[in-house]
């Protein structure tokens, strides 16, 4: 693999308990991009579920990974894909559930915090480095006093259930323009919505 592959890590927990909750919302994105580069999922032995192919003809190569550990243990399917593919950190995206923004908003960022999401912490432990792209897909703030954690494992509501397709798209859609135009671009399209 070269230097024009992508890893795209949909980040969230293993099992039907968890496939609607709003921390499963980077995996739902994962499987929009599938059906975009026209692959199915296989098992790796990284402890993933696995989908090759391009976003356009002539494009690069990319590898959307769903790891099949729960979120705060991800990353070690990620370091392990990672080193598979000869996949450096500047070309792992990691599409995750973000509380600090709105709901049906999408951001980009590279590197930083990883604002207490433990999937994040554990992929920065697992590959040695915050230098990675993070595409922040919003779930929204916890209403009243309710647990972050507790907020994150709930399933999206009925109002929020209506609109969760065009926030898949739109945050696939992100993940396309930063492969296929870079970060700059990406960020100018989102970050402002």
């Amino acid at each position: 693999m070269s230097q024009d592959t992508w890893l795209v890590a949909g980040l969230g927990n293993p099992g039907p308990g968890y496939a609607n909750n709003r921390h499963n919302i980077g995996q739902h994105v994962a499987d929009e991009l599938a059906v975009r580069i026209g692959a199915n999922f296989k098992t790796h032995k990284a402890r993933a579920q696995v989908a090759e192919g391009r976003l356009a003809i002539g494009g690069p190569r990319v590898v959307v990974a769903k790891p099949m550990t729960f979120m705060n243990l991800t990353g070690g399917p990620v370091s392990a894909l990672s080193k598979f593919y000869s996949i450096p950190p500047a070309n792992i995206v990691a599409v995750h559930d973000e509380i600090d923004i709105d709901f049906n908003t999408v951001k980009l960022k590279l590197g930083g915090s990883e604002g207490g999401h433990n999937g994040l912490r554990d992929m920065s432990k697992a590959l040695g480095t915050k230098n990675y792209v993070r595409v922040r897909v919003g779930v929204g703030r916890p209403p009243g006093r309710m647990d972050a954690a507790a907020f994150v494992l709930k399933d999206f509501n009925a109002a929020e259930r209506k609109e969760l397709p065009f926030l898949i798209d739109d945050a696939a859609d992100a993940v396309e323009l930063l492969i296929g135009s870079g970060l700059e671009a990406a960020q100018a399209r989102y970050s402002g919505r």
